[in-house]
């Protein structure tokens, strides 16, 4: 008879300590009659699962207290839904017995590469990882991934993997994972906070984006590669080219906190690489003649050797943009490459240098996380993005000046309009023509 207590109590104590033996096995449990002897506030949180299972293997026991028949309706919902009766409850420990694979939607089995996962997913991006594997899609990038499907395309399915946030460096201990799957908004730049987490990259590169005040459509036929513009039109697009690189730096994180000498310094450095890569973005038309026309117009007639010098810097132009139109750059890519070009810590009389290279350093992150998850079968492609910045400063900010601008300020520096931008705060209006 000295056994018989040992034998009631174990079921209980082996209940609290491993939940997950209730999930597998909840009919081998024996009925509890001594839980009313159980008085604490907590405990008996715990001990509900051990004697509900107890019912299915005697339903017609009339042992149940007062509240059973809201206890049955609790059972049925975790039953039809695979889960235990205590799933229901709002306890932390509960809540924790069903976490899904972020990936598939299977039960997770804890934390791997910074995400919960299950084990298949975490083998799958294990492997692929390691082996630097690469991966194709047979339909549009965007196959189903879930607890049926996930076998079906390996690219889709790493794919939602690095989407998901799972990082090889959290493996190899060089980062560690975030206590939180996500921290939406979290831009603050200060020691120890999880900026190069996935979040943070995927706010940062949305932030760039809204931040564009001309959308491409906004263009409209002006951005027919085969069309050829006017003077006037040619004119009135540099403009608003211009012109949506400050607006665009004005509302980017972070730029708008720095001293407006810093802003101004910044801006008056790389104005003409931003205006390249807009031209590119909006598939700025290029023709020659035009162009010619556009530089001569407001002076006599020009001399054969100065023809000859602007005809190869429009080459030079020509090709900076068509180099950029062959990488198929999207709109992500071009936001995180202007970021880049615009936090340079070469501009004179920086306030803060190091900031600024910081700044710089996090959109160079930005996008290299970006290419690495939207584009895991081009593991080059990073490389040649970058590869194309320090090309964009062959095209001369002063011939870019003398192609689009003269005609519209006439004698008036391209950097004092910048200024003027960018402190008029978005009602700023050209000399000669308003942008609509």
């Amino acid at each position: 008879m000295a056994m018989t207590p040992v034998s009631q109590t174990t079921p209980v104590v082996n209940t609290w300590h491993d939940p997950s033996e209730e999930l597998n096995s909840p009919t081998q449990q024996q009925p509890p009659p001594p839980v009313p002897v159980n008085v604490t506030p907590v405990q008996p949180v715990a001990q509900t699962p051990a004697g509900v299972p107890a019912t299915p293997t005697s339903p017609t026991t009339p042992q149940q207290p007062p509240q059973q028949p809201s206890q049955q309706q609790q059972q049925g919902q975790g039953q039809q839904q695979g889960q235990t009766p205590g799933s229901q409850t709002p306890s932390g420990e509960n809540k924790q017995q069903h976490i899904e694979c972020v990936v598939c939607g299977d039960k997770s089995s804890g934390k791997h590469y910074g995400q919960f996962t299950c084990e298949g997913c975490k083998s799958f991006f294990k492997r692929s990882v390691r082996r630097n594997l690469t991966y194709t899609c047979r339909g549009s990038r965007n196959c189903p991934i879930d607890q049926h499907h996930r076998n079906q395309c390996q690219y889709c399915r790493l794919k939602k993997c690095l989407k998901s946030g799972m990082r090889r460096e959290v493996q190899r201990g060089r980062i560690p994972p975030t206590q939180h799957p996500g921290f939406p908004g979290q831009l603050a730049l200060t020691n120890g906070d999880p900026l190069n987490g996935h979040t943070y990259l995927s706010s940062f590169i949305s932030m760039l984006l809204r931040a564009e005040p001309y959308p491409t459509s906004r263009y409209g036929q002006c951005m027919q590669p085969n069309n050829i513009m006017g003077i006037e039109n040619i004119c009135e697009l540099a403009a608003r080219l211009l012109f949506s690189a400050v607006e665009w730096a004005r509302n980017i994180p972070f730029f708008p906190d720095l001293q407006v000498t810093d802003q101004v310094a910044l801006l008056r450095l790389c104005w003409s690489e931003l205006f390249v890569l807009n031209a590119a973005q909006c598939n700025m038309p290029l023709h020659v003649a035009p162009l010619l026309a556009a530089a001569g117009l407001h002076a006599s007639p020009m001399a054969a050797d100065r023809v000859v010098a602007f005809m190869d810097h429009i080459r030079i132009f020509q090709e900076q943009v068509e180099k950029l139109k062959a990488l198929h750059v999207d709109s992500a890519e071009y936001s995180c490459l202007k970021a880049i070009v615009l936090f340079s810590s070469d501009a004179c009389g920086l306030s803060d240098q190091g900031h600024i290279e910081s700044l710089q350093e996090k959109s160079q992150c930005a996008l290299e996380e970006y290419v690495r998850s939207q584009y895991p079968n081009q593991p080059t492609r990073f490389g040649k993005l970058l590869l194309r910045l320090p090309s964009l400063r062959t095209v001369s900010a002063q011939v870019i000046e003398q192609l689009f601008f003269v005609r519209l300020v006439g004698k008036t520096p391209i950097e004092t309009l910048i200024r003027d931008m960018l402190l008029s705060g978005g009602s700023f209006n050209w000399p000669y023509m308003a942008i609509q």
